[in-house]
């Protein structure tokens, strides 16, 4: 017998995760910009800069938190025999 789901088909806490991994690349390429200035002996940007750092942790947290959606879905489609 063939599963019937889709290769396109968004299950449950996929769009949490994708929309994780967006905020954890944007933290990235912040925390990069941010930290260049003190490696090129530049004039570094005020400290509430370093406050976009955060998105990468945000951002990871969101993605754990779809990845454990997804964890929850697919035990309660596998008791519903399904």
């Amino acid at each position: 017998m063939r599963d019937k789901t889709q290769t396109n088909s968004a299950e449950p806490g996929d769009r949490l995760i994708r929309a994780g991994a967006i905020v954890f690349f944007l933290g990235a390429v912040a925390t990069l910009v941010t930290v260049a200035p003190l490696f090129l002996h530049a004039t570094p940007f005020p400290t509430y800069m370093f406050g976009l750092s955060m998105l990468m942790g945000i951002g990871f947290l969101m993605a754990a938190a779809g990845l454990l959606q997804s964890i929850s879905a697919g035990r309660r489609q596998a008791r519903t025999g399904r």
